[in-house]
């Protein structure tokens, strides 16, 4: 039998990272197994639909390289993919549960069920639906139906014995049936709840493995309880287990944890994010830590999933990040970079492409380009306590003599490239008999003002070009001598 799963978000905002680990993981169990991966968006719960978040879960897996073989935007044999464009399918499936005697109309006012949660001794979160409609005649059912009374309708649960199912992750769950309440399956407006249309479309998209989350183990009787009722075969469930802040507390917006556009925005790489994500839960079983996409579909076992919360540490995915820019092609890490450096240093005319090498091993995000080159642009103010540095074996009084020895050496050289301001101030250095951190920590220290650069003072006097170069180290000079 061909694998199959499928993604089914609702378009309700952000891509969070539980979801995101979610459509990877199921993602990588279909091609892991040279099965099909669907996108499907579930929009029945028309009150939380947010404008432009079906297109942003587009835009999501398309940057992820999470590419769906079958979906709203690009067709298939099952369409079609978007559930409130099923709306025929799902009232004929629940009418014929109650043809079955497996389920039933429900014309309970909102007040009536309120009443149940009030009078409800385990208080009103245990509160189930008492049945009352359960005992109405086909013709008190029909009377209602012609009088235009709204209605639900209700899966009837079993209120004897157990059911049990088979857990991927966390192996056998049985419940007992008595704590299963009448859950609706079609809502007074017509549309079908989350849990009912979940059964019908992956009983009719042929899916074979269903990935969500831990929080889902509670329902999944009753899922199995409805495929059980039409006579279907039930699908792999795959349960995962919470990502969390921290060892109490799941990852949440609402507390200012971030989504996958957020990490975009802070600089994060796809790639690096995608990598991360796949290790929220699962073990290559080895020390390899960095994965492709493609060396993820190849290693991926459902074996390896954990049944353990994974606590989402940003510490762990910035030093990921910055694996995946130290080893990334200078061509495309300055596609990347080329716009920050661009914001950053509007107005000047260096050249990019050189101070982007200095970069590219430096960097932990994207995001930490403008502060790094800010000197390029403006010297900041800075203090003499800058030339003094332990390592480097000098102090104010050393930079200074350094700095005013290299500047005449400077101001006679030609050709201003990075060789031959080595070579002249390597040659200084032996005419003085000095080391050459005693030299060179003076004059980078000149050219940035800054405790740390990317690149040493050869580097950053060849991009900031001859006069300006002088210049600084002129003003360094005088900012010694004071």
């Amino acid at each position: 039998m061909e694998v199959r799963t499928r993604f089914a978000p609702s378009p309700t905002g952000y891509m969070h990272i539980g979801n995101l680990r979610t459509a990877l993981y199921e993602y990588l169990i279909a091609k892991s197994q040279g099965g099909k991966f669907i996108l499907r968006i579930e929009d029945t719960d028309q009150g939380r639909l947010v404008e432009g978040a079906t297109d942003l879960i587009y835009r999501t897996m398309e940057m992820t390289g999470l590419h769906y073989d079958e979906g709203p935007d690009i067709g298939g044999d099952f369409g079609p993919y978007i559930q409130s464009q099923r709306m025929g399918i799902y009232m004929d499936y629940a009418k014929e549960l109650i043809e079955k005697g497996k389920a039933y109309y429900c014309f309970c006012t909102k007040e009536r069920l309120e009443s149940i949660k009030e009078t409800n001794e385990e208080g009103a979160a245990f509160a189930k639906y008492d049945r009352h409609c359960l005992s109405l005649s086909p013709e008190q059912v029909q009377a209602n139906l012609n009088a235009g009374m709204p209605y639900v309708i209700r899966q009837k649960m079993p209120d004897t014995g157990t059911t049990s199912f088979t857990d991927v992750v966390y192996g056998e769950i049985t419940v007992n049936n008595a704590e299963l309440d009448d859950q609706i399956l079609m809502k007074a407006d017509g549309f079908p709840t989350y849990n009912f249309a979940n059964v019908i479309d992956d009983h009719l998209m042929q899916i074979t493995h269903v990935v969500r989350g831990s929080e889902y183990l509670s329902s999944t009787p009753k899922y199995n309880l409805l495929y059980e009722a039409f006579g279907w075969e039930a699908p792999t469930y795959v349960h995962l287990p919470a990502v969390m802040r921290d060892a109490h507390h799941k990852l949440s917006k609402r507390h200012g944890d971030k989504s996958f556009e957020d990490l975009l925005n802070e600089g994060y790489l796809v790639e690096a994010i995608v990598n991360y994500i796949a290790l929220l839960g699962w073990s290559p079983g080895g020390t390899t830590e960095i994965f492709s996409l493609k060396e993820l579909e190849e290693q991926f076992t459902m074996e390896g999933l954990s049944k353990s919360p994974s606590i989402f540490d940003i510490k762990k995915l910035t030093w990921m990040n910055s694996e995946y820019m130290k080893a990334m092609d200078f061509d495309k890490f300055y596609a990347l970079a080329e716009p920050k450096l661009k914001e950053a240093l509007d107005g000047t005319d260096l050249d990019l492409k050189k101070i982007a090498v200095l970069l590219q091993k430096r960097l932990e995000t994207l995001n930490d380009i403008p502060a790094l080159v800010a000197f390029f642009k403006e010297l900041p103010a800075y203090s003499t306590e800058l030339y003094t540095h332990k390592k480097m074996k000098t102090n104010e009084e050393i930079a200074l003599s350094s700095l005013e020895a290299a500047l005449p050496v400077l101001e006679k050289l030609e050709n201003w490239n990075t060789d031959s301001i080595h070579d002249a101030l390597m040659d200084l250095v032996k005419e003085l008999e000095i080391k050459n951190g005693q030299l060179l920590w003076p004059v980078r220290t000149a050219l940035s003002g800054e405790p740390t650069s990317p690149g040493g003072a050869m580097e950053l006097a060849d991009i900031l070009g001859k006069e300006e170069s002088l210049r600084r180290i002129k003003e360094g000079i005088a900012l010694l001598q004071k």
